[in-house]
């Protein structure tokens, strides 16, 4: 299997334009992929006489050389899927002509800058999260934004059992400040004003990386081999910032965590009273000192 004309099968499925290594990995473990005309499974490899099918549909790598670039200014109503059953879908907006998909999402209901390609590889260098590469957004809210709210927005807010990394923020005018982020939760930014009282009454992502939105909103254009030289050079070493965390390092962390924030009982005159601990056969079957407990909803739940 180290041959070069052999392919693992997420990637295979990728190069065809059909959809990035993630989808993939999710039409095979939903029993949606075949090889052969037998159901595939994660981790298979494709040789070059092997016939693979997504959806009923047959595919095979498109060369790289004919890969495609875009980017589109998305109006808001359009949703980043391929789904053809969501009549939103982006596919189906830009009507392209050839298989592509998106890099990464932008909500429904927020517009701007989103890439579409047929090329796999390039999917997963940019997404990966251990990258860092910057996303700017404009935004719009619906009360003026106070020097405390930028400060604290920049240092990080606590949504979705984590607290975001730290960002970039900047005034642009009463209600309208920029926002430089470098991950990409669910609808990040609309949690976080919403955590402080903001409501968003317009979102637009106009920076990705090197690539500054300069297309009217509907339209889109082919990225440049200069952009796309670049796009290159900032993830040539995509693989090495990958975020990998050992098992048993996490779970000690984890529970390190666990020992500083979660909260202790207190008495009536506010002095802390340490919680019991209590074994039990499932610890000394784990042979961990405590049961896992919902650190995060405890830490916040503390902050608040």
């Amino acid at each position: 299997m180290e041959e070069t004309n052999f392919l693992r099968l997420n990637k295979y499925i990728s190069d065809s334009g059909f959809c990035s290594r993630r989808e993939a990995d999710q039409y095979i473990e939903n029993r949606l992929v075949q090889i052969n005309g037998r159901v595939a499974k994660i981790g298979q490899f494709v040789g070059p006489n092997d016939v693979v099918t997504v959806k009923g549909v047959e595919i095979e790598p498109r060369e790289k050389e004919h890969a495609v670039y875009i980017m589109l200014n998305k109006p808001v109503g359009v949703t980043c899927t391929t789904d053809p059953t969501d009549p939103d879908n982006i596919i189906d907006f830009l009507s392209f002509g050839e298989r592509i998909f998106p890099i990464g999402r932008l909500d429904k209901d927020s517009q701007g800058l989103i890439l579409l390609t047929s090329d796999g590889d390039i999917v997963n260098k940019i997404l990966r999260a251990g990258n860092n590469h910057e996303k700017e957004y404009i935004v719009t809210v619906d009360k003026p934004i106070t020097d405390e709210f930028c400060e604290r927005m920049s240092k990080g807010v606590p949504i979705l059992n984590q607290v975001t990394k730290k960002c970039k923020i900047e005034k642009i005018s009463t209600n309208v400040f920029k926002i430089t982020l470098i991950q990409g939760l669910n609808r990040q930014i609309r949690r976080m004003c919403e955590y402080f009282g903001y409501g968003v009454k317009k979102l637009e992502r106009v920076r990705i990386m090197n690539l500054t939105l300069n297309v009217g909103i509907g339209q889109h254009r082919d990225l440049t081999a200069e952009e796309l030289a670049e796009i290159n050079r900032l993830t040539k070493d995509s693989e090495k910032h990958e975020e990998k965390k050992p098992a048993s390092k996490s779970k000690k962390s984890s529970a390190k965590k666990t020992k500083e924030i979660s909260p202790d009982f207190k008495d009536s005159k506010g002095k802390s009273i340490k919680k019991p601990v209590k074994k039990s056969t499932t610890q000394a079957r784990v042979g961990k000192s405590k049961p896992p407990t919902n650190t995060k909803g405890g830490k916040f739940g503390k902050r608040r």
